[in-house]
């Protein structure tokens, strides 16, 4: 494999494991990874597909082993249960923390547009799940705090608040308490894998959870 085809092939693992995107989402996404990274005379659509179906028909296949609830199961759990307790809980939200901090933004908007303001919010971003797919020491950081708060006690608050909810559902949890340090969730196993309902997990979702709370 060349380093070429190597990087678009991470990309293609990266994405069947995350568990957000179709096939047919990650087909095309693909292409167009190869068209602007102009690869296109070295790497063929075949090529791409049959290593994105290889990829999928693997993942579907450890599926098979996973013990529920897995990691991704109570994740889920602890996050709706934040949202329940007023705290904007964001699944992949966005690449960067900018992009999930933009989303959070998004959701409040809405909630505020409804007479509700959130008391906090955390989220995970695609960066950090990378982390969380690795096949060696695989983790999750998840970011926190309040929009609109500059206030370090409020963002410890939100702080502790993620924590306890986390060590409910069974998380082993690392944070310092600091409010510019991002808890982490050490031996945090990705297991997911796409359907349809998936997009469950989307701000959307999360802004209609809350809003229905009210």
């Amino acid at each position: 494999m060349t380093e070429n085809e190597a990087f678009i092939y991470e990309s293609i693992e990266n994405q069947v494991r995350m568990g957000f995107l179709s096939l047919d989402e990650i087909k095309d996404n693909i292409l167009e990874e190869i068209e602007d990274n102009e690869f296109e005379n070295e790497i063929s659509e075949d090529w791409a597909n049959k290593h994105i179906e290889a990829e999928w028909q693997s993942r579907l296949n450890e599926t098979k082993t996973w013990k529920s609830p897995t990691d991704t199961d109570r994740l889920i759990a602890a996050f709706d249960e934040l949202c329940d307790q007023n705290i904007i809980a964001l699944h992949n939200a966005g690449y960067t923390t900018s992009d999930g901090e933009y989303e959070v933004v998004d959701v409040e908007r809405k909630l505020r547009d409804n007479g509700i303001v959130s008391d906090g919010y955390c989220f995970y971003h695609e960066q950090d799940l990378s982390r969380a797919i690795a096949k060696e020491d695989p983790s999750l950081y998840i970011a926190f705090q309040k929009v609109d708060n500059e206030d370090d006690g409020v963002t410890i608050t939100v702080g502790k608040k993620v924590v306890e909810v986390l060590k409910k559902h069974e998380f082993e949890v690392d944070w310092n308490e600091s409010p510019t340090t991002k808890i982490l969730i050490p031996n945090f196993k990705w297991e997911l894998f796409y359907d349809k309902n998936n997009v469950d997990l989307d701000y959307e979702a999360v802004a209609k959870r809350m809003i229905g709370k009210k």
